[in-house]
Protein backbone atom coordinates (compact mmCIF):
# COMPACT_ATOMS: atom_id res chain seq x y z
CA UNK A 1 0.00 0.00 0.00
CA UNK A 2 1.10 3.58 -0.72
CA UNK A 3 -0.23 6.65 1.06
CA UNK A 4 -0.29 10.17 -0.35
CA UNK A 5 -1.13 12.94 2.14
CA UNK A 6 -2.38 16.24 0.67
CA UNK A 7 -2.35 19.25 2.96
CA UNK A 8 -1.74 22.98 2.79
CA UNK A 9 -3.50 26.32 2.87
CA UNK A 10 -7.29 26.38 2.69
CA UNK A 11 -8.24 27.53 -0.80
CA UNK A 12 -4.91 26.52 -2.33
CA UNK A 13 -6.44 23.71 -4.41
CA UNK A 14 -6.50 20.57 -2.27
CA UNK A 15 -9.86 19.48 -3.66
CA UNK A 16 -8.59 19.78 -7.22
CA UNK A 17 -5.43 17.88 -6.31
CA UNK A 18 -7.49 15.05 -4.83
CA UNK A 19 -9.65 14.94 -7.98
CA UNK A 20 -6.50 14.41 -10.04
CA UNK A 21 -5.24 11.72 -7.66
CA UNK A 22 -8.60 9.97 -7.91
CA UNK A 23 -8.30 10.03 -11.70
CA UNK A 24 -4.87 8.44 -11.29
CA UNK A 25 -6.38 5.49 -9.41
CA UNK A 26 -6.07 6.62 -5.79
CA UNK A 27 -8.80 5.91 -3.24
CA UNK A 28 -9.36 9.35 -1.68
CA UNK A 29 -10.49 10.38 1.80
CA UNK A 30 -11.23 14.03 2.48
CA UNK A 31 -10.25 15.65 5.79
CA UNK A 32 -9.67 12.54 7.85
CA UNK A 33 -9.05 13.42 11.53
CA UNK A 34 -5.29 13.22 12.05
CA UNK A 35 -5.43 10.87 15.04
CA UNK A 36 -7.46 8.36 13.02
CA UNK A 37 -4.89 8.18 10.22
CA UNK A 38 -2.78 5.25 11.56
CA UNK A 39 -5.76 3.02 12.41
CA UNK A 40 -7.62 3.75 9.16
CA UNK A 41 -4.54 3.18 7.02
CA UNK A 42 -3.74 -0.04 8.89
CA UNK A 43 -7.27 -1.35 8.37
CA UNK A 44 -7.23 -0.46 4.67
CA UNK A 45 -3.77 -1.98 4.14
CA UNK A 46 -5.05 -5.29 5.47
CA UNK A 47 -8.34 -5.23 3.59
CA UNK A 48 -8.16 -6.74 0.11
CA UNK A 49 -11.32 -4.91 -0.95
CA UNK A 50 -9.56 -1.53 -0.97
CA UNK A 51 -7.13 -0.22 -3.61
CA UNK A 52 -3.53 -0.14 -2.46
CA UNK A 53 -3.04 3.48 -3.49
CA UNK A 54 -4.69 5.85 -1.00
CA UNK A 55 -4.77 9.66 -0.82
CA UNK A 56 -5.87 11.58 2.29
CA UNK A 57 -6.41 15.30 2.80
CA UNK A 58 -5.49 16.75 6.18
CA UNK A 59 -5.96 20.45 6.86
CA UNK A 60 -6.67 23.13 9.41
CA UNK A 61 -10.15 21.67 10.04
CA UNK A 62 -8.38 18.98 12.08
CA UNK A 63 -7.83 21.13 15.15
CA UNK A 64 -4.91 19.04 16.40
CA UNK A 65 -3.04 18.80 13.09
CA UNK A 66 0.03 20.65 14.38
CA UNK A 67 0.27 18.43 17.46
CA UNK A 68 -0.61 15.02 16.01
CA UNK A 69 0.55 15.14 12.39
CA UNK A 70 4.12 13.93 12.83
CA UNK A 71 3.24 11.20 15.33
CA UNK A 72 0.49 9.89 13.02
CA UNK A 73 2.79 9.91 9.98
CA UNK A 74 5.57 8.18 11.90
CA UNK A 75 3.13 5.50 13.03
CA UNK A 76 2.03 4.87 9.45
CA UNK A 77 5.61 4.59 8.20
CA UNK A 78 6.65 2.32 11.08
CA UNK A 79 3.87 -0.05 10.00
CA UNK A 80 5.62 -0.39 6.65
CA UNK A 81 3.36 1.89 4.58
CA UNK A 82 5.32 4.33 2.37
CA UNK A 83 3.88 7.83 2.79
CA UNK A 84 4.59 11.09 0.97
CA UNK A 85 3.28 14.55 1.87
CA UNK A 86 2.25 17.20 -0.66
CA UNK A 87 1.81 20.76 0.67
CA UNK A 88 -0.13 23.26 -1.43
CA UNK A 89 1.00 26.85 -0.91
CA UNK A 90 -0.63 30.05 -2.15
CA UNK A 91 -0.17 33.79 -1.68
CA UNK A 92 -2.55 35.51 0.75
CA UNK A 93 -3.77 38.01 -1.85
CA UNK A 94 -4.76 35.16 -4.20
CA UNK A 95 -6.46 33.21 -1.40
CA UNK A 96 -8.46 36.27 -0.36
CA UNK A 97 -9.58 36.76 -3.95
CA UNK A 98 -10.63 33.11 -4.24
CA UNK A 99 -12.67 33.27 -1.03
CA UNK A 100 -14.32 36.47 -2.18
CA UNK A 101 -15.27 34.93 -5.52
CA UNK A 102 -16.56 31.69 -3.97
CA UNK A 103 -18.39 33.54 -1.16
CA UNK A 104 -17.29 30.87 1.29
CA UNK A 105 -15.87 31.29 4.78
CA UNK A 106 -12.37 30.26 5.72
CA UNK A 107 -12.52 27.25 8.13
CA UNK A 108 -11.20 29.39 10.98
CA UNK A 109 -13.95 31.98 10.47
CA UNK A 110 -16.56 30.05 12.44
CA UNK A 111 -19.91 31.39 13.55
CA UNK A 112 -18.82 32.00 17.14
CA UNK A 113 -15.72 33.95 16.24
CA UNK A 114 -15.83 35.49 12.78
CA UNK A 115 -12.21 36.59 12.44
CA UNK A 116 -11.41 38.49 9.25
CA UNK A 117 -9.89 36.52 6.39
CA UNK A 118 -6.43 38.08 6.83
CA UNK A 119 -6.27 37.03 10.49
CA UNK A 120 -7.50 33.55 9.63
CA UNK A 121 -4.80 33.07 6.98
CA UNK A 122 -2.09 34.30 9.35
CA UNK A 123 -3.20 31.85 12.03
CA UNK A 124 -3.40 29.00 9.52
CA UNK A 125 0.14 29.65 8.26
CA UNK A 126 1.39 29.62 11.84
CA UNK A 127 -0.31 26.29 12.62
CA UNK A 128 0.85 24.61 9.41
CA UNK A 129 4.39 26.01 9.31
CA UNK A 130 6.10 22.87 10.66
CA UNK A 131 4.08 20.63 8.31
CA UNK A 132 5.09 22.81 5.35
CA UNK A 133 8.78 22.66 6.25
CA UNK A 134 8.87 18.86 6.27
CA UNK A 135 6.67 18.14 3.23
CA UNK A 136 8.11 15.94 0.50
CA UNK A 137 6.58 18.09 -2.23
CA UNK A 138 5.58 21.76 -2.29
CA UNK A 139 3.48 23.35 -5.02
CA UNK A 140 2.69 27.06 -5.13
CA UNK A 141 -0.70 27.40 -6.83
CA UNK A 142 -0.80 31.22 -6.81
CA UNK A 143 -0.34 31.50 -10.57
CA UNK A 144 -1.28 27.98 -11.66
CA UNK A 145 -4.16 27.20 -13.99
CA UNK A 146 -6.03 23.97 -13.29
CA UNK A 147 -4.31 22.15 -16.17
CA UNK A 148 -0.90 23.21 -14.87
CA UNK A 149 -1.71 21.92 -11.38
CA UNK A 150 -2.78 18.62 -12.88
CA UNK A 151 0.51 18.41 -14.77
CA UNK A 152 2.51 18.99 -11.60
CA UNK A 153 0.53 16.34 -9.71
CA UNK A 154 1.12 13.79 -12.49
CA UNK A 155 4.83 14.67 -12.50
CA UNK A 156 5.04 14.04 -8.76
CA UNK A 157 3.31 10.68 -9.11
CA UNK A 158 5.80 9.65 -11.80
CA UNK A 159 8.65 10.77 -9.57
CA UNK A 160 7.24 8.87 -6.61
CA UNK A 161 7.07 5.74 -8.75
CA UNK A 162 10.78 6.12 -9.54
CA UNK A 163 11.49 6.51 -5.81
CA UNK A 164 14.36 8.93 -6.37
CA UNK A 165 14.96 12.59 -5.52
CA UNK A 166 14.21 15.06 -8.28
CA UNK A 167 16.79 17.81 -8.68
CA UNK A 168 14.88 20.75 -10.15
CA UNK A 169 16.72 23.85 -11.39
CA UNK A 170 14.54 26.92 -11.88
CA UNK A 171 15.12 30.42 -13.23
CA UNK A 172 12.97 33.34 -12.07
CA UNK A 173 12.78 37.12 -12.03
CA UNK A 174 12.97 38.97 -8.73
CA UNK A 175 10.54 41.58 -10.11
CA UNK A 176 7.88 38.84 -10.07
CA UNK A 177 8.73 37.53 -6.60
CA UNK A 178 10.81 34.70 -5.17
CA UNK A 179 9.26 31.26 -5.89
CA UNK A 180 7.61 29.89 -2.74
CA UNK A 181 8.53 26.32 -3.60
CA UNK A 182 12.29 26.98 -3.86
CA UNK A 183 14.55 25.19 -1.35
CA UNK A 184 17.74 27.05 -2.30
CA UNK A 185 17.86 30.50 -3.95
CA UNK A 186 20.90 32.06 -5.64
CA UNK A 187 20.92 35.70 -6.73
CA UNK A 188 22.92 36.28 -9.95
CA UNK A 189 22.00 39.95 -10.41
CA UNK A 190 25.60 40.77 -9.51
CA UNK A 191 26.66 39.81 -13.06
CA UNK A 192 26.52 42.00 -16.23
CA UNK A 193 23.02 42.00 -17.76
CA UNK A 194 22.66 40.85 -21.41
CA UNK A 195 19.41 42.84 -21.58
CA UNK A 196 21.45 45.95 -22.31
CA UNK A 197 23.08 44.32 -25.33
CA UNK A 198 20.74 45.09 -28.23
CA UNK A 199 21.53 41.89 -30.13
CA UNK A 200 20.84 39.76 -27.02
CA UNK A 201 17.80 41.50 -25.59
CA UNK A 202 15.18 39.31 -27.28
CA UNK A 203 17.14 36.11 -26.69
CA UNK A 204 17.28 34.12 -23.45
CA UNK A 205 19.69 32.07 -21.40
CA UNK A 206 18.53 29.07 -23.43
CA UNK A 207 20.35 30.62 -26.41
CA UNK A 208 24.10 30.05 -26.72
CA UNK A 209 25.01 33.72 -27.44
CA UNK A 210 23.42 34.81 -24.15
CA UNK A 211 25.18 32.06 -22.18
CA UNK A 212 28.50 32.98 -23.81
CA UNK A 213 27.98 36.60 -22.71
CA UNK A 214 26.94 35.66 -19.15
CA UNK A 215 29.95 33.36 -18.65
CA UNK A 216 32.45 35.58 -20.43
CA UNK A 217 33.86 37.01 -17.18
CA UNK A 218 36.14 35.35 -14.66
CA UNK A 219 33.73 36.29 -11.86
CA UNK A 220 30.77 34.52 -13.49
CA UNK A 221 32.78 31.35 -14.03
CA UNK A 222 33.99 31.36 -10.43
CA UNK A 223 30.48 32.01 -9.06
CA UNK A 224 29.13 29.10 -11.07
CA UNK A 225 31.95 26.81 -9.91
CA UNK A 226 31.41 27.66 -6.24
CA UNK A 227 27.65 27.11 -6.42
CA UNK A 228 28.25 23.81 -8.20
CA UNK A 229 30.71 22.73 -5.48
CA UNK A 230 28.14 23.58 -2.80
CA UNK A 231 25.44 21.58 -4.57
CA UNK A 232 27.71 18.59 -5.13
CA UNK A 233 28.24 18.52 -1.37
CA UNK A 234 24.66 19.24 -0.26
CA UNK A 235 22.51 17.36 -2.80
CA UNK A 236 23.55 13.89 -1.57
CA UNK A 237 22.87 15.04 2.00
CA UNK A 238 19.32 16.11 1.12
CA UNK A 239 18.84 12.80 -0.66
CA UNK A 240 20.15 10.88 2.34
CA UNK A 241 17.59 12.63 4.54
CA UNK A 242 14.82 11.30 2.28
CA UNK A 243 13.88 14.52 0.50
CA UNK A 244 11.83 13.74 -2.61
CA UNK A 245 12.48 16.97 -4.51
CA UNK A 246 15.09 19.73 -4.24
CA UNK A 247 14.27 22.99 -6.01
CA UNK A 248 17.32 25.14 -6.72
CA UNK A 249 16.30 28.57 -8.01
CA UNK A 250 18.46 31.16 -9.75
CA UNK A 251 17.14 34.71 -9.86
CA UNK A 252 17.95 37.79 -11.90
CA UNK A 253 15.92 40.92 -12.58
CA UNK A 254 13.47 39.52 -15.13
CA UNK A 255 14.22 35.80 -15.18
CA UNK A 256 15.18 35.74 -18.85
CA UNK A 257 18.95 35.97 -19.27
CA UNK A 258 21.38 35.46 -16.37
CA UNK A 259 19.24 33.22 -14.16
CA UNK A 260 18.24 31.05 -17.11
CA UNK A 261 21.85 30.72 -18.26
CA UNK A 262 22.87 29.50 -14.78
CA UNK A 263 19.92 27.13 -14.42
CA UNK A 264 20.49 25.69 -17.89
CA UNK A 265 24.19 25.10 -17.43
CA UNK A 266 23.70 23.65 -13.92
CA UNK A 267 21.06 21.26 -15.26
CA UNK A 268 23.48 20.19 -17.99
CA UNK A 269 26.24 19.53 -15.46
CA UNK A 270 24.17 17.48 -13.01
CA UNK A 271 22.45 15.51 -15.79
CA UNK A 272 25.79 13.88 -16.53
CA UNK A 273 25.65 11.92 -13.27
CA UNK A 274 21.94 11.84 -12.35
CA UNK A 275 18.70 10.76 -14.03
CA UNK A 276 16.09 12.80 -12.15
CA UNK A 277 17.14 16.31 -13.17
CA UNK A 278 14.99 18.95 -14.82
CA UNK A 279 14.96 22.67 -15.51
CA UNK A 280 12.11 25.18 -15.81
CA UNK A 281 11.93 28.93 -16.55
CA UNK A 282 9.17 30.30 -14.34
CA UNK A 283 8.91 33.78 -15.85
CA UNK A 284 10.13 33.23 -19.39
CA UNK A 285 6.89 33.82 -21.31
CA UNK A 286 6.09 36.85 -19.18
CA UNK A 287 9.52 38.32 -19.90
CA UNK A 288 9.41 37.79 -23.66
CA UNK A 289 6.14 39.68 -23.98
CA UNK A 290 7.40 42.49 -21.78
CA UNK A 291 10.60 42.85 -23.81
CA UNK A 292 8.76 42.83 -27.16
CA UNK A 293 6.44 45.60 -25.99
CA UNK A 294 9.26 47.98 -25.06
Amino acid sequence: MKLFVVTGMSGAGKSKAVDFLEDAGYYCLDNLPVKLLPSVVSWMANNADFPQKVAVTLDIRSKDISDSFFAALASVKSAGVPAKVLFLECEDAVLMKRYKESRRLHPLMNLENRADISTALTEERKVLSSVRETADFLIDTSNLATAMLRGKIMEILELDADDGMLLHFMSFGYKYGIPADADLVFDVRCLPNPFYEENLRLQTGLDAPVRDFVFSTKEAKELFARIKDLLELSVPLYEKEGKAQLVVAFGCTGGQHRSTAFAYRMEQEFSKERDNVKMTCRDMSMNREEVKNR
